[in-house]
């Protein structure tokens, strides 16, 4: 599960990459900012991004969640997630020691990144309308032309209730509707929740790997959908 501006992976973190074919988002009853990577914001570019415009962006609902674009006041959600994130997690995805990014500059990003709006989508809990996270489809560059990466990352607070894997089903059947026919996600070796939620939604684990001698093992898996 790639790392977006932040995604991470553990119980429900995760993320994955590729380019969007043609065709509008469905909806389902489903400025690089300087404390980002900069190759990772480059490749942020949000695959699913297509046909979806002011008035009409991304909208995916299941039983127990509405994924839907992020809004300014819900930067605090996100500045929660980069305050959890594991110690084994890169520290340019984590909070530096000048505590950056602020609440502050998470809102300007969600205002300005189209990510927040149609690729990685805020995961609200109907019941209690609250936001727990994000999960979505993030262009990495890492797979082939097309297949993008899948991405997920939720409060600590509500992992283990199958949030992650009710909304990366969402996810995937939007882009199965769309038009994609393979998807991709990375996750650390260390972090057997994501590996776990990837595996029950039909993620295999590939031979690619990346190795960083300080933070672990990136595995590679994927999906024909």
């Amino acid at each position: 599960m790639l790392e977006a501006p932040a995604p991470t992976t553990g119980d429900e973190p995760g993320l994955i990459g590729g380019t969007p074919p043609t065709g509008p988002p469905k909806k389902f009853e489903s400025r690089s900012t300087p404390w980002h990577d900069p190759p990772l914001t480059h490749a942020m570019v949000a695959a699913m991004t297509v046909g979806a415009v002011p008035g009409n962006e991304v909208v995916l609902e299941t039983s127990r969640l509405l994924l839907r674009p992020w809004r300014a006041a819900e930067a605090v959600v996100q500045h929660e997630l980069w305050t959890e994130r594991d110690p084994r997690v890169p520290p340019h995805r984590r909070i530096d020691a000048d505590g950056h990014p602020t609440v502050a500059e998470l809102e300007s990003s969600i205002r300005t990144n189209q990510l927040w709006s149609s690729g990685l989508l805020a995961v609200e809990r109907k019941a209690s309308r609250d936001v727990i996270g994000y999960c979505g489809l993030v262009d990495s560059e890492r797979g082939s032309a097309g297949e993008p990466e899948l991405a997920f990352e939720l409060l600590r607070r509500v992992q283990r209730q199958g949030y992650a894997t009710e909304a990366s089903l969402a996810v995937l059947e939007w882009a199965r509707s769309s038009g994609y026919e393979r998807l991709w996600a990375t996750v650390w070796d260390w972090n057997t929740a994501s590996r776990r939620v990837l595996a029950k939604v039909g993620f295999t684990e590939t031979e690619r790997k990346e190795v960083d001698a300080v933070h672990g093992t990136n595995l590679f898996t994927t999906r024909r959908l």
